[in-house]
């Protein structure tokens, strides 16, 4: 982006257009809707203030994300997840974009629904991802069926990029005590447990994640899941040690906390990274 390119998005922005794109994403013309929606989303990447300072703006995106199915062009839908996403870089956002359930709700139905385009599948799932990164919004994410519906798409969505966006929400929507039970019903820790097996062939990234799914899962849930967890084949104990010795650096100090659990030898703390 150049800096003509800057200065042009926060004169849009100064200039009061944004209430006129907000009401263009009700409009039953897709090329109306998809300009307003593109045009949003450019301003998004520089000028989030005066976008979240629009009265009814999260509602307009919330009435394009609602109707994916329906009236919304698939353009339109993409850019605003995309928007969304980009509001959500913003840490002080997540909690008010959270509170939205509609917003949330639509993001969950966009991954669920089989013959939602790619490219909406993977922005819907970076905004649920910056939901979730605020920790008192998983709570919310569980109880609008994130779980199954994440999972769901692990289990069929074979594409790596799909898997490994897919499997950093689960990560973070485990980091809450409401996770235990709602992934004990789609067997979450059994899907983690094959993402991880070296056999599988899941990306470092994937096997990152499920990593710290289980982690956040052990330090959130009660007794159930550490049984099941020190259960664990030794195929995935060994993807555990893999992302141990390979992985990140963040990846590293979740592996070995997570292997104090497997082998049996942690304390409560062990678990706070």
């Amino acid at each position: 982006m150049t800096k003509n390119d800057a200065e042009s998005r926060l004169i849009i922005a100064e200039a009061g257009a944004i209430p006129y794109l907000a009401e263009t994403l009700y409009s039953s013309s897709h090329d109306s809707q998809d300009n307003a929606a593109a045009t949003l989303l450019n301003i998004s990447i520089s000028s989030r203030a005066p976008l979240m300072s629009t009265r009814g703006l999260l509602d307009a995106i919330s009435h394009v994300l609602r109707h994916h199915a329906t009236n919304s062009s698939p353009s339109a839908v993409q850019s605003s997840a995309a928007t969304l996403y980009s509001l959500l870089v913003d840490d002080s956002y997540r909690s008010i974009i959270g509170a939205k359930r509609d917003i949330a709700y639509s993001l969950i139905e966009i991954i669920k629904r089989p013959n939602s385009p790619p490219r909406s599948i993977k922005d819907a799932l970076k905004a649920l991802f910056g939901i979730a990164l605020f920790p008192l919004n998983r709570a919310g994410l569980i109880d609008l069926g994130a779980a199954g519906a994440l999972f769901s798409l692990v289990l069929k969505d074979g594409r790596v990029g799909i898997v490994e966006d897919t499997t950093a929400v689960i990560a973070q929507i485990a980091g809450c005590e409401e996770s235990e039970s709602a992934f004990w019903k789609v067997s979450g820790v059994k899907v983690l447990e094959d993402l991880l097996d070296v056999g599988t062939g899941s990306s470092e990234r994937t096997k990152e994640n499920a990593v710290g799914a289980l982690l956040n899962l052990v330090r959130c849930g009660g007794g159930g899941v550490m049984r099941e967890v020190k259960e664990m084949r030794p195929g995935a104990v060994e993807g555990i040690k893999d992302v141990r010795e390979n992985g990140t650096a963040k990846g590293k100090s979740k592996a070995i906390a997570l292997l104090k659990a497997v082998e049996g030898g942690a304390k409560k703390w062990d678990f706070a990274v």
